[in-house]
């Protein structure tokens, strides 16, 4: 089993940055892809962000592509959702997720460890 805490969250005016955390314990970090995913109030919970095992691979919602960028350093057991740009529209509670399957996906229903959320708000 994995633990998440996701970390970095809080309130940035529109066109600001965050870098969103995700700290994993428990078992071998490398062994999971990673996922973020966000949630905003009356909302389903969405895909933003992937990345493989390694590194290598990554996807990205359409909504976010080329402002925000996932990376991991597995030396640190960490995965990192850098999000510029940020727009209202952002604002959500983020979730980190881990993936044991071969490939990375979008679908959170793949993910079995999830951590608590952080949340962030981006003001017009």
């Amino acid at each position: 089993q994995v633990q998440l805490v996701e970390s970095g969250g809080g309130l940035v005016q529109a066109g600001g940055s965050l870098r969103l955390s995700c700290a994993a314990s428990g078992r071998t970090f490398i062994n999971y892809n990673v996922g973020w995913f966000r949630q905003a109030p009356g909302k389903e919970r969405e895909f933003v962000a992937a990345i493989s095992r390694t590194g290598r691979s990554t996807t990205y919602a359409d909504s976010v592509k080329g402002r925000f960028t996932i990376s991991r350093d597995n030396a640190k057991n960490t995965a990192y959702l850098q999000m510029n740009s940020l727009k209202p529209e952002d604002t959500a509670i983020y979730y980190c997720a881990a993936d044991a399957a071969v490939q990375i996906s979008r679908d959170p229903l793949r993910y079995n460890y999830w951590g608590q959320g952080t949340q962030v708000t981006v003001s017009s």
